[in-house]
């Protein structure tokens, strides 16, 4: 059975009307991917924050009436309350109280797959909750008055913060290793060097779509928030023939926490060690270029704003597009494939940056060398003699040292 919520939108000084209304659109789809349903909202224009309780006393009592007629399980605020500030509404409302971030939270659990992934939600949540324990202190360390066992001792709220503590740290030592573990799997890739692209994005931006179309990959595509959260790398060939990877990222979203973003740079690393990231964009949103800004601000964040990265405008078949002349990046269709050959052509020409024309002798014996030549490069021309293979190809300046034997 779904739970009921009453969500609660803010509007701060700098949002306009449209921001915060997209906002809370956005909390409802959160709550419905979380398994929840949309009763009732709230709206508040808020210039200054009550400390003990976030929102006024008079919205407090506003939504007391909402919750007397009944029907309610859950009040979902739309931006994230310090401990003492959900607490307090707990008391107040009678009711759970939830914000944004413990909602996407929610939604991380449900969704992750490896275990990376499931390493990577633990940890967020044991962050997010380390500082909502609560007990009731100095309470607790009254012991009975028997010989022996006088003192004051361990309240039950330290030994449950010391027990999420040492959880943290051997998630995170777990996490070390599964960086570890990609490493290596990047060091095998580096050996037969193929260039990897990652998508990014905002969540549901078509992302996942794109992927399957582009490589034939099965990934999950559903008409949700964070569908996909594991990372995935599926290989492509561009018109050339040349290889590249395609990695598909977990998308990004407005307002979300610094602490979340930390947990996660496990799945950012792969776009850390990208060559080119390709932002996918729902031409179609309203908000398209509030949620531009957002990525841009989460790539600042991860210190990956200076990416080779092109703009793929996605859901250019639909009617109503917010993006005038698609600001230099490339218009596409995920869903029907327009403009995915145009896509393509872009992505070789940024890849190719770098590259120097070579003419290559190799001989018969090493095929495996021809065969990664045309994987990492772009042949022109190839003729096959007595003893060698004269190849013409564009190669990345960065690996002719690997070729210089067969150079001439």
């Amino acid at each position: 059975m779904k739970e009921r919520a009453l969500l609660v939108g803010i509007k701060r000084p700098k949002m306009t009307s449209g921001q915060a209304s997209a906002s809370l659109e956005e909390l409802a789809r959160l709550v419905d991917t979380a398994g929840g349903e949309k009763i009732a909202t709230l709206k508040q224009e808020l210039k200054l924050i009550t400390p003990a309780t976030f929102i006024g006393s008079g919205k407090v009592e506003e939504i007391k009436r909402a919750l007397a007629n009944g029907g309610i399980d859950v009040v979902v605020f739309d931006d994230e309350l310090s401990p003492a500030q959900n607490r307090n509404l707990s008391d107040a409302l009678d009711v759970k109280v939830l914000d944004r971030t413990a909602v996407i939270l929610d939604i991380f659990a449900k969704r992750a797959r490896t275990r990376e992934g499931e390493l990577q939600v633990e940890l967020a949540q044991l962050s997010y909750r380390m500082t909502r324990l609560t007990g009731r202190g100095l309470s607790l360390m009254q012991q009975a008055g028997y010989i022996g066992n006088r003192g004051p001792g361990e309240t039950r709220l330290e030994i449950d913060r010391r027990r999420i503590r040492d959880r943290i740290s051997s998630l995170r030592r777990n996490l070390k290793d599964v960086r570890k573990s990609r490493e290596l799997h990047r060091r095998r890739r580096e050996g037969v060097p193929i260039p990897v692209v990652s998508l990014i994005g905002y969540t549901n931006a078509g992302k996942s779509t794109l992927m399957n179309a582009m490589t034939g990959a099965n990934v999950l595509v559903e008409d949700k928030l964070f569908a996909t959260l594991d990372p995935t790398v599926r290989k492509m060939k561009l018109p050339n023939g040349r290889e590249v990877l395609i990695a598909d990222t977990v998308g990004f979203i407005r307002k979300l926490p610094h602490h979340l973003v930390e947990s996660f740079k496990a799945t950012f690393e792969e776009v850390e060690a990208s060559d080119l990231l390709l932002h996918v964009i729902d031409a179609s949103e309203a908000e398209c270029r509030h949620q531009m800004q957002v990525v841009d601000d989460v790539l600042s964040e991860l210190d990956l704003s200076d990416k080779p990265c092109i703009k793929v405008y996605n859901k250019c078949d639909r009617g109503d597009l917010f993006v005038a002349n698609f600001e230099g990046g490339v218009a596409i269709s995920a869903m029907d494939g327009t403009g995915l050959e145009a896509l393509a052509a872009r992505m070789d020409r940024v890849l190719s940056h770098g590259f120097k024309h070579t003419h290559l002798k190799v001989p018969h014996t090493a095929g495996a060398v021809v065969s990664e030549i045309y994987r990492i490069g772009r042949v022109s021309s190839i003729r096959h003699g007595k003893e060698y293979i004269s190849i013409d190809a564009d190669l990345p300046e960065k690996l002719l040292g690997r070729y210089k034997r067969y150079c001439v």
